[in-house]
């Protein structure tokens, strides 16, 4: 196995991380800021109020992109057996 190709399988491994981590990650940045700003017009400073709507929304993210997920962490698999396999024999 070659440098590039070490290379060419580090960067689709770290796109798919990506690309699997960024929708919950992005639901969690977005409901954070929204429930900081709501904190923030309100003046409730309380510490725990942000952490039930965090948890609800990403947990339903999660649900909602668990297939989507599973799809792109199998592709990537597959990429990379398919790889072994060829290189191999």
């Amino acid at each position: 196995m070659t440098g590039s190709e070490v290379l060419d399988i580090a960067r689709e491994a770290i796109m798919t991380l990506l690309w699997v981590a960024s929708p919950v990650m992005i639901v969690g940045l977005v409901v954070g800021v929204a429930i900081s700003l709501l904190q923030a017009l309100t003046q409730i400073q309380e510490m725990t109020i942000s952490f039930v709507p965090k948890i609800l929304a990403i947990f339903v993210t999660l649900l909602i992109s668990l297939p989507f997920m599973a799809e792109k962490l199998h592709g990537e698999m597959l990429s990379i057996a398919a790889r072994i396999a060829t290189h191999g024999s």
